[in-house]
């Protein structure tokens, strides 16, 4: 039962981190002036309410003072799929002796027989220790 569960939550484990190596997103960043204002990961920003006179202090300053950051963070977007037919002969020869000597490892014991597990010993009629006055001391 245990192999069983140690199987399962080994395959989830491996799952979840091909998963989370190719999941990509971006990280979008407001900046009014120096100071952020707003970060989204999945939505867009929200702007600030410079955003809207923005316009009319370019025609007098021609500098913005609002800007947005885009972070990109990439996952992994080629997996290398492989079979075994695809490693060369010492490599296949490796990976069958590993699991061989893996799964002989240990040796399952059989069950042990017990004659006497459902004997009940007989009902005492009197104590015998007391009867015959044999005490330990």
């Amino acid at each position: 039962m245990i192999k069983v569960l140690l199987h399962k939550g080994f395959s989830a484990i491996l799952a979840l981190l091909v998963l989370f190596s190719t999941v990509s997103f971006t990280i979008e960043k407001h900046f009014c002036g120096d100071v952020l204002v707003d970060v989204s990961i999945f939505t867009e920003v929200e702007k600030c309410a410079m955003e809207a006179y923005e316009i009319a202090l370019e025609k007098i300053t021609k500098i913005p003072c609002c800007k947005d950051k885009i972070d990109v963070v990439k996952g992994q977007d080629e997996l290398k799929m492989s079979s075994f037919d695809d490693l060369d002969l010492e490599q296949q020869r490796f990976i069958i002796v590993y699991t061989y000597s893996y799964t002989n490892l240990l040796e399952y014991l059989q069950k042990e027989i017990i004659p006497h597990k459902d004997y009940s010993p007989p009902n005492l009629v009197t104590n015998i220790q007391v009867l015959d006055q044999v005490f330990i001391i």
